[in-house]
C-alpha cells in the first residue's frame, strides 16, 4: 500500500511541477489565436471548452490500454508501478504535452506532417504511410474485441460477425460526423464513467483490505511465471503503453488541438489527460497483483484463461463493484476500446486529408477517404486478434519513439532546452530495437545481444543526432524542407 500510495503521489507532483516546467519550455501564448478559431470549419476545427477536450483527450488515448495493458503488465511484480509513474511522467505526458502544442502551433496539423517538418520529407513519406496504417491496425483492434466480446455474451442469438458489423457502422457514422455532435456529447460522459470505475476501483481494495505487493529489495526483480522468455527489458516497457507512453497518443491530440481555444490550457488537456491515463494504469495494476492474492496467483489465473486480461478486469469489477461493476466493466471493455476505434479511424481520415489536401468540409471528401479506409479495417479484424494484437504494440511504441524524435529536432529548431525529450528518445529507442530482436514473435534472439544492440543503435542515433543538429546540416536541411514546403 506505501508503494501505491508514493506512486499516486509522485504522478500528481509530477503533473504540477513537471508539467509547469514542461509548459515554460514550449512556451504556451495564451494571446496566440488558436486553430478552433483561425481556422473553424464546423467538422474538426470547433471550440470546445477545456473541461470537454480533457474528457475527450483521456477517453481517446485510454481505450483498453491503462486497463488491459496494466493488468497483464503487473505479471512483472511491482517494477510495473516505476515504469508506470516515471514512464508517464517524463516520457509519455511530454510526448503527449508536445504532439498537441506543436500541432496547436502549426495550425492542427496531423503528426505525420509534423514529423515530416522537422526530420524530413523522407521520414514525412514513411510517417504517412506507417501511421495511417497503426491507425487502421488500431481500428481493426477495436473492432475485433469488442465485438468478440458482445458475442460471447449473445451467444447463440448473434454472432462476432453481427457485432464486427455493428461497431463498423458505428465507426463510420462517428468518424464522418463533426466533432461536436457524437464525440463532444457522448464522450465527456464515457470518461467520467472510466475514471469513476478506476477510482470504484481503488476504493474496493482499500475497503476490502485486499494486500497490494511493496517495492523492496526482495520483489525489485522480474516475478513474471516465465522469466526467461518474458524478461522486464524490454518487454514490460512494451506491454504497458498506454498508462506510461503511447505512440498513439500522437495521433490524437491533434483533434483536440483543433478545438482547444487557448494554448494555456495544453497542459490540462495533453500532458493532465496523461497523468490521468497513468493513475488509472496505476490502479488496475495494483488491482491485478492485489485481488488474486498476489503476483504469483494472478500470473497462474492469468496463464490458465490464455492472457485474457478481459476476463480478469471483470472478475475484479464485478466482485469489487457489483452490479454496478458489471456496467462498468462492460463500458471498460466494450465502450472504451470502440471510442478510441473509432478516433483512430477519424485520424486516419485527418492524416490522409492533410496530405491529399482535401478540404474536410463536405461529406462527400470524407467519404472518398473513409470507405477505403474501413475497408481494409475490416479486411484485418478477421485476421486473428492476438497477432494483430502484438504487432500493434511494437509499432505503437516505434511511432512514440519517432515522434519523440521529431519533437526533439523542433525544440533545437526553436533554440529550446531538447535535453527534455532527447533522453527518453534514447531510451525508448533501445526498447523498441531490443523488442524485436528478443520477442518471440520476432526475432527471438537472446537478450544481452539484443539489448547490446538496442543500446548501440540508440548512441548511434543521437550521437548523429547531435552531429546534424549541431553542425549545421540539421539547420540548413530544414531550412531547404521550408523553402519547398
Amino acid at each position: 500500500m506505501v508503494t501505491f500510495g508514493i506512486s499516486l503521489l509522485f504522478l500528481i507532483v509530477g503533473y504540477i511541477v513537471y508539467g509547469k516546467i514542461v509548459e515554460r519550455i514550449f512556451g504556451a501564448d495564451p494571446q496566440k489565436q488558436t486553430p478552433a478559431y483561425t481556422r473553424q470549419d464546423g467538422v474538426d476545427y470547433v471550440p470546445l471548452s477545456w473541461e470537454k477536450a480533457f474528457l475527450i483527450e483521456f477517453l481517446n488515448i485510454a481505450g483498453l490500454g491503462p486497463i488491459f495493458g496494466a493488468v497483464a503488465g503487473a505479471m512483472w511484480g511491482p517494477v510495473a508501478f516505476l515504469w508506470i509513474v516515471f514512464g508517464c511522467i517524463f516520457a509519455g505526458a511530454v510526448h503527449d504535452y508536445f504532439s498537441g502544442m506543436i500541432s496547436m502551433r502549426q495550425g492542427g496539423l496531423s503528426i505525420p506532417e509534423i514529423v515530416g517538418k522537422y526530420l524530413g520529407s523522407g521520414i514525412k513519406q514513411f510517417m504517412r504511410l506507417f501511421t495511417v496504417l497503426l491507425m487502421i491496425i488500431v481500428g481493426a483492434v477495436f473492432i475485433t474485441g469488442p465485438a468478440g466480446i458482445l458475442g460471447n455474451m449473445t451467444k447463440g442469438a448473434l454472432s462476432v460477425n453481427f457485432w464486427v458489423a455493428v461497431v463498423l457502422i458505428y465507426y463510420v457514422i462517428a468518424t464522418l460526423l463533426p466533432i461536436d455532435k457524437i464525440i463532444g456529447k457522448i464522450y465527456p460522459f464515457f470518461g467520467i464513467a472510466l475514471l469513476f470505475m478506476a477510482v470504484g476501483i481503488s476504493i474496493g481494495l482499500l475497503a476490502e483490505g485486499y494486500r497490494i505487493p511493496e517495492l523492496t529489495a526482495d520483489t525489485f526483480r522480474n516475478m513474471h511465471s516465465d522469466p526467461g522468455r518474458f524478461p522486464v527489458f524490454p518487454l514490460m516497457f512494451i506491454t504497458i503503453a498506454c498508462g506510461a507512453i503511447s505512440g498513439f497518443h500522437s495521433t490524437q491530440a491533434p483533434l483536440m488541438a483543433r478545438c482547444l481555444t487557448n494554448e494555456r490550457l495544453g497542459r490540462r488537456v495533453f500532458y493532465g489527460a496523461m497523468v490521468a491515463e497513468g493513475i488509472v494504469a496505476l490502479i488496475w495494476a495494483a488491482a491485478g497483483m492485489a485481488f488474486f492474492g498476489g503476483v504469483g496467483p494472478l500470473n497462474e489465473v492469468m496463464n490458465a484463461h490464455q492472457g485474457n486480461a478481459a476476463w480478469a478486469v471483470n472478475e475484479i469489477a464485478n466482485t469489487l463493484l457489483g452490479k454496478v461493476g458489471a456496467i462498468l466493466a462492460l463500458l471498460g471493455v466494450v465502450a472504451a476500446p470502440i471510442t478510441s476505434g473509432d478516433t483512430a479511424f477519424r485520424s486516419a481520415r485527418l492524416i490522409v486529408a492533410d496530405f491529399l489536401g482535401s478540404n474536410q468540409k463536405k461529406i462527400r471528401n470524407r467519404l472518398y477517404i473513409s470507405i477505403p479506409l474501413f475497408a481494409v479495417g475490416f479486411f484485418l479484424s478477421q485476421i486473428d486478434f492476438a497477432i494483430i494484437w502484438r504487432y500493434m504494440a511494437w509499432s505503437n511504441q516505434t511511432l512514440a519513439t519517432i515522434v519523440l524524435w521529431a519533437i526533439t529536432a523542433y525544440l533545437v529548431s526553436e533554440k529550446k532546452f531538447f535535453w527534455i525529450t532527447f533522453l527518453p528518445a534514447l531510451f525508448m529507442t533501445v526498447v523498441t530495437t531490443s523488442y524485436i530482436l528478443v520477442a518471440p514473435e520476432d526475432f527471438r534472439l537472446p537478450l544481452f545481444p539484443s539489448t547490446i544492440a538496442g543500446i548501440i543503435i540508440s548512441l548511434g542515433l543521437g550521437l548523429l543526432f547531435l552531429h546534424y543538429a549541431f553542425g549545421g546540416t540539421f539547420a540548413l536541411a530544414r531550412s531547404s524542407f521550408r523553402k519547398k514546403s
